[in-house]
């Protein structure tokens, strides 16, 4: 996820001026004084020399090697890879100042202007990044029998990000009760980053004074016939900043079961900077599935790594029930649609237990019409997305609720074939796909990407079914008419006619 004191990942390009100091004068560990959380440089250290070498050490990433390392007069330069191709390389100065250096630069968004000095072999000793591998050897875990339709919810992030607490999700827990949405499937109740605090002297998990009392959180939630969720990282860091899992997984996910959780997602963030390769990607979510599955505890495992590695292939593996396959959504129909449209994962990967997660949805946040709502809420049941709704279910609209109600877009995502749907053709600014479903029937698709509303004319030969009995359509918001032929129907702008044939 790329959030508040996130770096979904970068590559540092730095460079050590060091005035006429000669380039020897580099050798050894610089320790960084006060500094930004993120992304906590600690030290750098270099060793020059005919094949010059070093590292910059930071809380987020651990020791990361200093690459292309290169020492022309007073100025040594390099680069960092900290796992994520996707941001270019950030230029630093480090200034040798006295007995000591300025290190400046910036890394994503965030400014860094610090102080090192000369650091001892006991500073360097006690600074050191202590690396905890994850179980390199592979298999395949049971599955947990869990999520045999899509899982379907609410999760904070999307509308609240850091900004929960105890309070917000007991009132969001009686939201879904009274607006009906429990009783239409919406069942977890999802807290994502923030809500971690410190470990104690053994280590255990607290979570921050927001949420005093987790367990008596899970009691009310239960009460309530729904279900608890919670969010982590393989690394040191959650994406905002937040105590990760790193070096403790077994610990926490005991801790998690012993409050009643039933679901966490667990998202890569700082651990890019350790887990890089395909191999290290899947040890480290099989570490924590095999963690899970050992508390004895039903616990839905969500796994956030924005679709790398192939995830799809091995997510049911490590005892995965459902894997992102792209980067975060926003409330947008660009960022939407890039997704919905193109980035839905495989659909020979998804089925009862294990799915293709898209995101969570925006419906109700503000940033899209009501038909691009509906094109939104179309393609997720489409494609057997998990629907975990992000908006404030205490305020939302009758219109919201409807949207997120509609018996018809339900029945096909919750559909119990679990057949991913596919793009069966494109006509110009028109898609049409398809689903086939349980008892028989099919689930079309007419989506209108243009600007403008669109004309659409169909036959039951090109979309691969006869002349259905009966032909329903979710929310009604465009009349259809049918012949023996086939059907016609006006489609809004960015919007979709979805029915189900059969």
């Amino acid at each position: 996820m790329r959030r508040y004191g996130v770096l979904a990942g970068v590559t540092l390009a730095v460079a050590v001026a060091v005035g006429a100091a000669r380039a020897g004068d580099l050798d050894g560990v610089w320790v960084v004084g006060t500094t930004p959380s993120f992304p906590g440089v600690r030290m750098f250290e270099i060793h020059a020399g005919p094949s010059p070498s070093g590292t910059l050490t930071t809380d987020w990433y651990g020791a990361m090697p200093m690459r292309n390392l290169r020492i022309t007069g007073d100025v040594a330069s390099f680069e960092i890879d900290n796992g994520n191709p996707r941001l270019q390389a950030h230029t630093w100065t480090a200034t040798r100042q006295g007995d000591g250096v300025r290190l400046v630069g910036d890394i994503w968004y965030q400014h860094v202007d610090a102080s090192a000095h000369a650091g001892s072999e006991t500073e360097r000793h006690a600074l050191a990044f202590t690396l905890q591998p994850p179980p390199m050897v592979l298999r395949a875990l049971s599955s947990n029998g869990l999520a045999r339709t899509p899982p379907m919810g609410w999760s904070s992030w999307n509308k609240f990000a850091t900004r929960i607490d105890d309070v917000a999700v007991r009132q969001i827990a009686d939201a879904m009760v009274a607006s009906g949405l429990r009783d239409a499937g919406y069942v977890y109740v999802n807290i994502d980053d923030g809500w971690q605090g410190a470990r104690d002297a053994n280590g255990v998990l607290q979570p921050n004074a927001k949420f005093p009392d987790m367990a008596g959180l899970a009691r009310y939630v239960h009460a309530r016939g729904l279900k608890l969720g919670l969010y982590s990282s393989p690394g040191p860091k959650s994406c905002a900043g937040y105590v990760g899992s790193y070096g403790h997984v077994v610990q926490d996910a005991r801790t998690w079961a012993g409050w009643g959780v039933d679901y966490i997602k667990y998202d890569l963030c700082s651990g890019e900077g350790f887990y890089r390769s395909p191999t290290e990607i899947r040890a480290t979510y099989q570490e924590m599935g095999a963690a899970l599955q050992a508390t004895g505890r039903p616990i839905v495992f969500s796994l956030c790594e924005y679709g790398r590695a192939d995830v799809g292939s091995w997510g049911r593996l490590v005892a995965g029930n459902l894997w992102r396959t792209s980067g975060d959504i926003k409330d947008s129909y660009d960022s939407m649609a890039a997704i919905g449209f193109d980035k839905g994962g495989k659909p020979e990967d998804a089925g009862p237990g294990g799915w293709n997660d898209l995101d969570m949805l925006e419906v109700g946040n503000g940033g899209m019409t009501a038909d691009e709502y509906r094109t939104h809420l179309s393609l997720w049941a489409m494609q057997a997305a998990p629907l975990m709704t992000g908006n404030d279910l205490r305020t939302m609209t009758p219109e919201t609720v409807a949207l997120l109600t509609d018996k018809t877009m339900l029945a096909i995502d919750q559909d119990p074939l679990g057949r991913q749907g596919r793009r069966l053709f494109k006509r110009g600014d028109l898609e049409v796909w398809t689903r086939p479903l349980a008892d028989g029937a099919m689930a079309v698709a007419v989506f209108n990407r243009a600007a403008q509303p669109l004309d659409a004319e169909l036959s039951w030969e090109e979309l691969g079914v006869a002349a259905p009995a009966r032909l329903t359509g979710a929310w009604t918001a465009a009349p259809v008419e049918r012949s023996a032929s086939g059907f016609k129907a006006s489609v809004p702008t960015h919007g979709v006619v979805l029915l189900r044939a059969g």
